[in-house]
């Protein structure tokens, strides 16, 4: 039962954020600037919620999960209680410690990451659908941002065989 598989190259991801979360920004942020690194063609579809990292007013004011978010421990290692999450403040404590290990490590700014990006040629979309139902504009987001498009129009740059498709 030998079959040979012939592997196509990746030449191109597209990557869709449709969450705006430090830790699904970030992975989306962190994918496309590895692929660009590595001369993988990079586009970057911001949805929902994840127009926030485009957005000027908020891309560098992301927040970190507390509620819900299994993967979130404590020091020491024990999860993180839910309903401690829920408290006022909490939420902004745990994004605050979040981005203090971040600079810690020079992990850049939303902003920052977004010109890195595209300076190794890769570009930025914001979804039409998204943007119309919370009624922002071109002048509302980054400068990175190249175009407002579709989804449809995000499927057609896909331009086939070796292209990766990823939602974060």
């Amino acid at each position: 039962m030998s079959e040979v598989i012939k592997e196509t190259p990746l030449k191109k991801v597209m990557i869709i954020c449709a969450k705006g979360t430090v830790e699904d920004v970030y992975a989306a942020l962190i994918m496309a600037n590895g692929a660009v690194m590595e001369g993988i063609e990079a586009k970057l579809f911001f949805t929902f919620f994840g127009l926030d990292a485009i957005t000027k007013k908020y891309m560098n004011k992301l927040h970190t999960s507390t509620v819900g978010n299994p993967a979130l421990r404590m020091p020491g290692g024990l999860p993180f209680p839910t309903l401690l999450g829920a408290l006022p403040g909490v939420e902004a404590g745990v994004s605050a410690m979040m981005k203090k290990q971040m600079d810690e490590m020079d992990v850049p700014p939303v902003d920052e990451f977004l010109d890195m990006i595209t300076a190794g040629g890769g570009e930025i979309y914001a979804c039409k659908l998204a943007a119309d139902m919370f009624k922002l504009t071109k002048d509302d987001f980054s400068e990175h941002v190249k175009d407002i498009i579709t989804v449809g129009e995000l499927y057609a740059m896909s331009g086939g065989e070796g292209t990766q498709i990823i939602f974060t």
